[in-house]
């Protein structure tokens, strides 16, 4: 596998991503953590705006007036320190892989826009327990069954909270040879998907991270949803949240992961 390094790529248009990266390689020693995000399934939702901005310590980032919750759905593999090699990847080989299902949101600070992240289930027990304490996730343990097939054109995936048993369940269908190409820019698409800092809070305690990554090569999906509780059981309002799309990535290699910041 190549390892992307940070002086390999040269940006050469002002596109978010390139932003992202400049912004990141502003502060000495970024990025922390490279990682590879495979199989990512981006399910987007309407919501109400007023719902929403109780439910997040942030200014919202509002499309033209409308607020967005986006379920991720992904597997995270080879997490490791950009420096170090085979023993910094040992180091990490008990939180290096395992699978995701993040709850986020759109929103501004100081100017910049980023996503919030409501909350997260891993399958890790040992990344939920350092999450928190590290870069202010709000993680929790559960149970993650994905099955992202994309060449066959069929992905499906089950979560269930570990403590509470409550489900989110799906299936999305793809079309087959459908090609992975870049969100047209300043498309609603690109809007979604291609944000590079996560504004976070745990405990009223509030921190940012930045991460870079070549544009999601992405195509459309269409989603059948056939068990919501996970979300509903902190967010009622969620059930009269409206299904507004959905992206579907091949995923990305070395993926950048900055070190966290407090605000």
């Amino acid at each position: 596998m190549h390892i992307v390094e940070p002086e390999a790529i040269v940006p050469t248009a002002a596109t978010p991503g390139n932003v992202a990266r400049k912004r990141m390689l502003s502060r000495w020693g970024e990025p922390l953590f490279l990682a590879d995000w495979m199989r990512v399934l981006m399910i987007h939702f309407e919501v109400d705006v007023e719902q929403l901005r109780r439910a997040v310590p942030y200014q919202l980032d509002l499309h033209d007036g409308r607020a967005f919750v986006t379920l991720v759905a992904f597997s995270m593999e080879n997490m490791r320190p950009r420096v170090g090699g085979r023993f910094g990847a040992w180091l990490f080989k008990p939180i290096a892989t395992h699978e995701f299902l993040n709850v986020r949101t759109y929103v501004k600070h100081n100017g910049e826009s980023g996503i919030h992240f409501l909350t997260e289930w891993l399958s890790n027990r040992l990344a939920v327990a350092l999450g928190p304490r590290t870069f202010g996730l709000p993680y929790r343990h559960g149970f993650i069954n994905y099955t992202h097939d994309w060449e066959a054109g069929r992905v499906c995936g089950r979560v269930t909270d570990s403590a509470t048993r409550m489900e989110f369940s799906y299936r999305a269908d793809l079309e087959i040879g459908a090609p992975f190409t870049p969100c047209e820019r300043g498309s609603l698409d690109e809007w979604l998907m291609e944000r590079y800092v996560a504004f976070n809070c745990v405990c009223g305690r509030k921190r940012f991270f930045r991460i870079w990554h070549p544009p999601w090569p992405q195509c459309r999906a269409d989603v059948s949803l056939k068990d919501i509780s996970l979300i509903e059981q902190d967010w009622p309002w969620f059930r009269d949240a409206h299904l507004a799309g959905a992206n579907f990535s091949p995923g990305i290699r070395n993926v950048w992961m900055g070190r966290p910041f407090n605000i």
